[in-house]
């Protein structure tokens, strides 16, 4: 039950990593895709510093998704060592913890899209009014960033992913049932 416990927060605490970073995402990029939608993008360094900002901040995030599936993978020793003696091949457990992170890179994505989304909503009403600024929200708009954010964080999360199952994949079955966490 202890274990249940801890890993159920482990996963709270990675699919907040998600939410946020994707939160970030939607709130900073959705201005972008509506100056890309109104045919007004200008380039030049504040468009920069916002992209080097949300690309920073989902590099960030990435880094916890991965120190977080590292953590459930020790944890994990045991049960991994169990299925590789039960003749469970390298695959499936690769697969197994691909699963376990895209499905909550995907909810934890949209959860950051709903959040984000809501906050230039709520900014785009404070600031420009009814007419100004939440008209201009476009079915296309939200499709589009909806879309983006929900790729975005299942990449990434799938990104993180990768390196923390190969290494449960390879773990001699012996050696993972010695173990003692």
């Amino acid at each position: 039950m202890n274990s249940l416990k801890i890993r159920f927060w482990r996963s709270m605490i990675t699919g907040a990593g998600i939410f946020l970073g994707i939160a970030f995402l939607c709130f900073s990029g959705s201005p972008i895709l509506i100056s890309l939608f109104q045919h007004t993008l200008v380039p030049g360094p504040d468009l920069n510093r916002q992209l080097w900002l949300v690309v920073m901040a989902l590099l960030v995030c990435t880094v916890g998704i991965m120190n977080s599936m590292l953590m459930s993978v020790s944890e994990r020793f045991r049960e991994i060592g169990t299925m590789k003696c039960l003749g469970a091949l390298n695959s499936l457990i690769v697969r197994l913890f691909l699963i376990e992170a895209l499905f909550m890179g995907f909810v934890s994505s949209f959860g950051g899209w709903v959040l984000g989304f809501f906050a230039v909503f709520v900014v785009r009403w404070i600031t420009l009014g009814w007419a100004g600024g939440v008209t201009s929200l476009t079915p296309g708009i939200i499709a589009g960033s909806l879309l983006l954010s929900v790729l975005i964080g299942g990449a990434l999360t799938l990104i993180a992913a990768l390196l923390p199952a190969q290494r449960a994949a390879q773990m001699p079955p012996a050696a993972a049932l010695r173990t003692e966490v």
